[in-house]
């Protein structure tokens, strides 16, 4: 069978989009009611420029291997967290990402890295009805694991596309000089969000339903 290059193009922009939206949230969550900062606490801002957000897809379906998987980068997000020093909690969390802010960081061409950045924006995430995506956290629990470290449980609901959904997820903490440190992954399900995984080819080639979402963001005072 034929599948022409505007196909290809049509999924790999589709993927990325529904990566977003799990993407977008896909991030720590820490609090839908903010806490106030304590004398034991402090408020750090999240470092966009030293952070880094990615979500990858990958391609199912019985010709699968003549797809690609593809990585999808959050470039445009910031956010603050309000922590308690020894203990991390009481803390909360609340991000932005700009949903116009995903690029392709797949080894593509030029003409079909826009195309794809392009359908991904305006058709599927549709970034001029909503141009952000939104995270707060309702609650965060630490275990200490090690000096100034910390195994945390962050559970909040993520706003996409006009839909909210509860997340939970884990992350690890590292506390520096004047910086904290959250690393962690997650997968979510675009189907959680109304998207239905793009496919072609009568879906012999398809984007999977479940997509991962890898952070290491950095915050200061």
């Amino acid at each position: 069978m034929t599948i022409d290059r505007r196909a290809f193009i049509k999924l790999g922009a589709c993927t990325a989009v529904a990566l977003t939206s799990g993407l977008l949230w896909a991030e720590p969550a820490l609090s839908t009611a903010r806490v106030g900062v304590s004398p034991d606490g402090a408020r750090y801002r999240i470092d966009a420029a030293q952070s880094r957000f990615t979500v990858r897809a990958f391609a199912g379906g019985l010709f699968s291997a003549l797809a690609h998987d593809h990585t999808i980068a959050i470039r445009e997000f910031n956010g603050e967290t309000d922590f308690t020093y020894g203990t991390v909690e009481p803390a909360s969390l609340q991000m932005t990402i700009k949903s116009g802010s995903l690029a392709v960081t797949d080894k593509v061409s030029e003409k079909d890295r826009q195309r794809i950045e392009s359908t991904m924006r305006d058709e599927v995430l549709e970034v001029s009805k909503y141009p952000e995506i939104s995270f707060k956290s309702s609650s965060v629990s630490a275990t200490k694991t090690g000096d100034a470290q910390y195994q945390a449980r962050i559970t909040g609901e993520i706003t996409l596309h006009g839909l909210s959904r509860p997340l939970t997820m884990t992350a690890q903490l590292e506390f520096g000089d004047r910086v904290l440190r959250a690393k962690g992954a997650f997968t979510l399900k675009q189907s959680a969000f109304g998207i239905k995984p793009v496919s072609v080819g009568g879906g012999t080639i398809k984007v999977k339903d479940e997509l991962k979402f890898t952070f290491d963001i950095v915050a200061h005072p």
